[in-house]
């Protein structure tokens, strides 16, 4: 029976130094302890706290630096490497080897996948060949590690890593280990998972959680939305089959934004007079 387990923190003993580094004992089995992952010499019979993992070889290898992700142990490890030949993205959990995470536990477009800099909060965990996976944590475990919001942060700003994305909405941690959610008509596009963002808060809900937005503040939104409202115009000769009275269904489906923020943009254009409205269409004046 196998007593060392790869991705755990173990107390084993220096049974002997070799020219590559350390060979570690506990229980009858062994461990390569490399000189580079060792801090200090070490000496025959001294007791030494590692980290197990598995080397390129397979074999079960440790090192001195301890992580805190861990086999069970949630932590943010920040993307190094993005391969999807390789089966998914890689993340530094503070040790030499960098560990995958696999394209199981990513989001099934490659184009909301993580890029390099981003962050996932992940545990580690075993693939079918025993070998170590960082796996991101689940909506249950999230839950387990946040914090509760207080009533005043409505209206103000929270930047944070996003741990879920769908076409529903997007999910982050804040800095200050909040959760958010963003619905998918609070924001123009798709974040992508691990991405920082930063959101405005428009609701501190009951359980402690946030619901956040990234669309700016009406008076900002409306300018934005006046101008894609006239490139949809400019690109469909000066007319769209939409007016104030489309369904908001129509208009959300076409221009992601509500039937609200369309109405104002339209009243501002209406306003300017660029453009004007006739049997249920929109024209270019």
């Amino acid at each position: 029976m196998h007593t060392l387990k790869i991705g755990t923190v173990e107390t084993m003993t220096v049974l002997r130094k070799i020219e590559t580094g350390y060979v570690l004992e506990k229980d009858g089995e062994q461990a390569l302890l490399h000189h580079n992952e060792a801090k200090e010499e070490l000496e025959e019979n001294e007791q030494v706290t590692v980290f197990l993992y598995n080397d390129k070889k397979g074999n079960i290898a440790a090192t001195t630096t301890l992580p805190t992700i861990r086999m069970d142990s949630y932590d943010w490890a920040e993307v190094v490497e993005v391969s999807p030949r390789l089966g998914g993205v890689f993340v530094q959990i503070g040790i030499a080897k960098e560990m995958l995470v696999s394209k199981d536990d990513l989001p099934l477009y490659e184009s909301v996948w993580p890029k390099v800099g981003d962050k996932l909060f992940v545990t580690l965990g075993l693939d079918q060949k025993g070998r170590l996976l960082a796996i991101p944590a689940t909506e249950g475990i999230i839950y387990r590690e946040i914090e509760l919001a207080p009533e005043d942060l409505l209206n103000s700003q929270v930047t944070g890593h996003v741990y879920h994305t769908s076409r529903e909405g997007t999910a982050i941690i804040t800095k200050e280990n909040y959760r958010g959610f963003i619905h998918h008509f609070e924001r123009k596009s798709e974040p992508r998972l691990g991405e920082l963002v930063t959101a405005r808060v428009i609701e501190v809900k009951h359980d402690g959680t946030l619901n956040l937005s990234l669309r700016p503040l009406k008076q900002h939104g409306m300018m934005e939305d006046a101008d894609l409202i006239l490139e949809h115009l400019q690109v469909n000769n000066g007319i769209i089959p939409f007016s104030d009275k489309s369904e908001p269904e129509d208009i959300r489906g076409t221009f992601e934004i509500s039937k609200a923020a369309f109405k104002r943009a339209l009243g501002k254009l209406m306003k300017e007079g660029k453009i004007e409205q006739r049997d249920g269409k929109t024209y270019l004046k």
